[in-house]
């Protein structure tokens, strides 16, 4: 046994690694300078094999650039070898003839892997930094593309972690390894992990499944599924060159690659698009639902990527369309930082703009909502019917949460728009919650579901972590006929207009009630935060419970900084509510902060805003006091099972009554793990919904909507009149109508995609008005609302005031923290248990000044931003009272004044300043002491001669403004900071003259 070390986990790898037709060589062996990482030779016999009609000295150019990389730093290095791996090179020569030649060559032949040769080598000896040995190292072509580290699997003491402490120090040893490095491997044989070789262990995942639908949940040996799953060939390549890629995040590099559910998710919605899109198939792509927080808008840009490469497509057109803007605005910016993947994307702001771009012939990512395709108002009046706009084939809509609007099929309806619209376009659907209801199936829309990945797997993967559910309830009393009726209110069906509803938001904003709620989550989270960093989020019924718990909590003793997250209407909203009244700029900011982990406001007060579509991983601990159901719930309790650092779970603390509807939500969308069919299949749903229209037909007799049209005015009440009596004669007769109408409409809702029943919907929709009418005569709306005030009344009244329930004690249980997944969950959770004005006037003085000179000056208005905004969040949270914020305030609009006296006193422009204090701040770089201000004018002057249009978009013409600065530079500063100086003079000349346009 004591030869059993971390060699045998090796040893098994290679065997299986050989298993898959890679070839082994003992790293030693191989021909190469010990310092360099790159098997030339392979390389070259690859090129010149492949491309024979290259000349050799456009072969020896190839192999230089895939050699030689661009990068201050290992991580742009190796974002730009990874360009050239995926995305090739191009070559240029002269023939014997003089004529120039082009062929764009790429280091891979991903069409035929057999094309390509794989090596694993053992133990290779790399000098750098420090002399190195590596564990093993995959080689395709001689590039060295991936790295595994092992441990010992017998020793209790070492495991996956060492392994990736070790790639770490690799990294500082000998970073021309990872100039080329694609994937690291990390394992002692029982474990296995792949990941990026610069992220984080907890962003190291498992290879759990072979072929994509089976799952290896109990595979005694991680490293032999990972190997068999992700190294055959063919799926290596694929992964290589499709599955990783690099955000910009200002400068700052980050590395990330798919995790197998992402990866089989997206081959399986490729290979189904193929199969699928219009002409060839029916133009339902599929849905791939994953979980919350798995990873679906990497998924999305992946396979927006892939679509737009593929020769079958034709340089397809991929809309990105979303149900809200905040969803749209989050998604696209994912985008933006998958540019790598997806290229260039464009967003249309408005329907015009949506309408411009999808009417172009050229391919491209397009964002946009579903209300864009609304029918638009004319000076004659509005449309009838929505344009077409496009009739291309290769034009794929990609719906982000396939849910609610994307069934709105009626006459003039977003989702019927889309299809009028885009006649030939595809669809393909992604989700974390599904919906299958009657009235919204998610499968009769986008077709079958093509991957599953719910919450139960994301957790046992580490993709997520485990939620867990908290009762702390502080009962409504409703009494029970009442209790019943808000079960019946509809999910999403929360706003005043519903009586039930509105009196439970009364109740739940009582001012006792409210002062109870807030000491239990300030205690709660203090408690939770002793042993646990992280943040928190409230969620209340209304904006106005939302003001009442900031109000409440913030008056407690040793409350930290908290914030309510709601939309605002000053003209409607009382004035007591202005301190949380932001803009889109202040909004931004205060969401920067709040995903910000060691920034001081820790608790958010929200009520819709930011629970779909907003990631703040280190929120762990979700607070409710909002009756919610369903897809709203599941997407909640969403916001606090992001993976981050040796955060365990999230939890979903109860003080109102959800854990039937959790329990509910919970059972719907693990329980069938993403299986099943439709209830009705489309065909027969069809014939059913023309039958039911027939039926319907033949209740109201004489129903032609040809002459309806033709009728005037005046005959169209008479006619209505006239009906309206006949379906009124008697209860049988009414109640008959009634049934099966209700029928056709629910028919409707269910196959409103299909084009089939669109001639009708004209009818239908004549239909229900009937039936509105009659209901509107059985239920008049004067009584109507009496009575939902009088049940309003009684609900209130029956409200007693309770201490916080104890359900732990109650159920006898040591403490109630059971996984929402666990079976045990769904046994246990069935029981429901004048200074104001003028600091406003300044804030919007100083923002307005601050939006005139902030390009002028980044960093120093950059900073006076975020001393507004500091004084401003504590004045909002009474820690300085309004006499010491004005203060503060007139000391900022202070230094604007300081500013432009230091201008003139200087001897500089207003253009000048900012350069000038960038060079000051760096002075002890500076060789020549003294005054600065002939250096700042040289260096101002250089980068204004090079201005052109468009400057900060052209590589050449950035290059050149670059060159002019450092000629300037070169001499005065000292070498080794060139460079970095450099950099922020550049930065703060696209700030300045970003926009620049030719004068005269």
């Amino acid at each position: 046994m004591s030869k059993m070390i971390e060699i045998t986990v090796q040893k098994a790898a290679i065997v299986l690694l050989q298993d898959l037709g890679y070839v082994h060589q003992e790293g030693n062996a191989l021909k190469r300078d010990l310092k360099k990482v790159v098997l030339a030779d392979e390389l070259r016999r690859f090129l010149e094999s492949t491309y024979p009609d290259v000349p050799a000295t456009a072969i020896k150019e190839a192999l230089v650039s895939f050699t030689q990389h661009q990068g201050m730093d290992t991580d742009h290095r190796n974002r730009d070898f990874h360009r050239k791996m995926t995305q090739g090179i191009s070559v240029s020569w002269k023939d014997a003839k003089g004529k120039e030649q082009a062929r764009h060559l790429y280091p891979i032949h991903y069409g035929d892997p057999l094309k390509n040769r794989f090596i694993c080598a053992d133990e290779m000896t790399i000098i750098g930094k420090n002399t190195r040995r590596t564990d093993l190292l995959i080689y395709i072509n001689g590039l060295p593309l991936v790295l595994f580290e092992f441990k010992n699997m017998f020793d209790k003491e070492t495991g996956v972690d060492n392994a990736h402490r070790q790639i770490g120090h690799y990294g500082l040893d000998i970073p021309q390894l990872f100039d080329y490095n694609a994937i690291s491997i990390v394992s002692d044989g029982l474990e296995a992990l792949h990941g990026m070789y610069n992220a984080a262990l907890e962003w190291y995942a498992p290879w759990k499944s072979l072929e994509g639908d089976d799952i290896e949940q109990d595979q005694a040996l991680q490293l032999e599924t990972l190997i068999n799953g992700l190294f055959p060939k063919a799926t290596l390549l694929n992964y290589l060159r499709n599955f990783i890629f690099h955000e910009d995040h200002n400068g700052k590099i980050i590395k990330k690659g798919a995790k197998y559910h992402q990866y089989w998710g997206v081959d399986k919605a490729v290979n189904s698009a193929l199969e699928n899109i219009k002409p060839h198939g029916d133009g339902r792509l599929g849905v791939v639902w994953h979980t919350q927080g798995s990873g679906k808008s990497i998924s999305m840009a992946i396979l927006t990527g892939i679509l737009r490469q593929l020769p079958e497509m034709k340089n397809p057109t991929i809309l990105i369309q979303v149900d809200r803007s905040d969803l749209d605005q989050q998604l696209y910016e994912n985008f933006v930082l998958c540019k790598d993947l997806v290229g260039d994307v464009q967003h249309a702001d408005t329907t015009d703009d949506l309408r411009k771009l999808l009417s172009s012939d050229g391919g491209g990512v397009i964002f946009t909502t579903i209300e864009k395709f609304r029918l638009k108002d004319l000076e004659n009046g509005k449309e009838t019917a929505h344009p077409v706009l496009s009739e291309r084939y290769n034009l794929i809509v990609m719906a982000d949460e396939a849910h609610r609007t994307q069934y709105g099929f009626n006459d003039g309806g977003f989702a019927q728009n889309i299809r009028r619209a885009l006649p030939n376009a595809s669809f393909i659907g992604f989700t974390g919650t599904p919906v299958d209801g009657k009235d919204a199936d998610t499968q009769l829309v986008f077709g079958k579901t093509i991957h599953t990945y719910d919450i139960k797997q994301a957790v046992e993967d580490g993709a997520t972590v485990p939620i867990y559910y908290e009762p702390k309830m502080v009962p409504l009393n409703i009494k029970g006929e009442y209790s019943r009726e808000l079960e019946e209110v509809a999910e999403g069906a929360e706003e005043s207009s519903n009586a039930v509803w509105a009196a439970v938001e009364d109740a739940a904003g009582a001012e006792e009630r409210v002062a109870k709620v807030a000491a239990e989550i300030l205690k709660h989270y203090g408690a939770r935060t002793a042993t646990l960093d992280g943040k928190a989020m409230i969620i209340c019924m209304s904006r106005r419970n939302c003001v009442k718990m900031y109000d409440a909590i913030t008056a407690l003793e040793g409350c930290p900084e908290v914030a309510v997250i709601m939309t605002s209407n000053v003209s409607k909203d009382p004035l007591t509510w202005n301190p949380h009244v932001r803009t889109k700029e202040s909004m931004e900011a205060v969401k920067k902060r709040f995903r910000t982990p060691d920034d001081a406001l820790k608790i958010v007060i929200v009520r819709d805003m930011w629970l779909t579509g907003f990631d703040a991983p280190s929120a762990h601990t979700l607070y409710v006091d909002k009756i919610m159901k369903g897809h709203n719930l599941m997407q909640a309790i969403a916001r606090v099972n992001r993976v981050f650092k040796e955060k365990p779970n999230g939890l979903v603390v109860d003080f109102i009554g959800i854990s039937g509807f959790l329990a509910a939500a919970t059972k719907k969308y693990t329980g069938s793990g993403g299986e099943g069919k439709p209830t009705l299949n489309i065909e027969v749903a069809v014939n059913l919904c023309l039958e039911q229209f027939d039926i319907v037909k033949d209740l109201l007799e004489d129903f032609d909507i040809e002459s309806i049209k033709l009728m005037a005015d005046l005959e169209k009440m008479k006619w209505s009149n006239t009906l309206v009596n006949k379906l009124l004669r008697s209860d049988p007769i009414t109640d008959k109508f009634l049934q099966e109408e209700r029928k056709l409409t629910e028919l409707v809702a269910m196959c409103n995609s299909d084009e089939r029943i669109w001639p009708i919907q004209e009818e239908v929709a004549v239909i229900q008005k009937i039936r509105h009418l009659i209901s509107k005569i059985k239920s008049p709306p004067g009584p109507q609302r009496q009575k939902n005030d009088r049940i309003k009344d009684l609900i209130s009244k029956s409200i007693e005031s309770h201490a916080i329930v104890d359900l732990a004690s109650m159920y006898d249980l040591d403490q109630i923290d059971i996984s929402i997944i666990d079976d045990r969950f769904q046994a246990i959770v069935k029981e429901k248990g004048g200074e104001n004005i003028k600091i406003e006037l300044l804030r919007r003085i100083i923002n307005d000044e601050l939006k005139v000179r902030m390009h002028k000056n980044i960093k120093r208005n950059r900073s006076l931003k975020e001393e507004l905004e500091r004084v401003l969040g504590q004045y909002h949270k009474n820690s300085l009272d309004s006499i010491a914020a004005i203060k503060h305030l007139l000391d900022i609009a202070t230094e604007f004044k300081n500013d432009d006296i230091r201008t003139r006193e200087l001897g500089l422009t207003e253009d000048e300043l900012a350069f000038y204090d960038l060079l000051s701040a760096n002075e002890k770089l500076l060789n020549e002491k003294g005054p600065i201000q002939d250096l700042v004018h040289k260096v101002v002057a250089s980068v204004k001669r090079n201005l052109q249009l468009d400057w900060t978009k052209k590589e050449d013409a950035r290059a050149a403004i670059r060159l002019a600065v450092k000629k300037e530079l070169r001499g005065k500063v000292q070498f080794s900071a060139l460079d970095q100086l450099l950099q922020e003079v550049i930065e703060q000349a696209e700030g300045q003259y970003g926009d620049w346009v030719a004068e005269g």
